[in-house]
């Protein structure tokens, strides 16, 4: 009987320990960012064509070395600032295949 009772007794013990487990508010709940903060957060990450200097466009941009990163750096000097990212066609070394894998990388300001 002693036994019995015992074996009751912790059962309910941990059912209700289970059942305020499962009833109990996650301590850190997935809050989704609004959209504009993460729209926010893409614009900082592009690259300014009229700002970058030669090394951030090497590093960031796929496609683009040193020479073609001075390239770009020169044009924007002789030419003065970018008014569209399209104008990166008018950069010798830089085609149609290298604008469009960085297009979604790039702005101008």
């Amino acid at each position: 009987m002693r036994t019995a009772y015992f074996s009751s007794l912790v059962f309910g013990l941990l059912t209700s320990f289970c059942a305020v487990t499962y009833a109990a508010p996650a301590l850190n709940p997935k809050v989704d960012a609004p959209a504009a903060v993460e729209i926010a957060a893409e614009q900082a990450s592009k690259v300014d064509l009229n700002t970058a200097d030669a090394a951030a466009l090497q590093r960031e941009l796929s496609g683009v070395g040193a020479v073609k990163a001075q390239a770009i750096v020169k044009y924007r000097e002789s030419n003065g600032p970018f008014t569209s990212v399209d104008e990166l066609l008018e950069v010798k070394g830089i085609g149609k295949a290298i604008l469009e894998s960085n297009r979604e990388k790039l702005k101008v300001n």
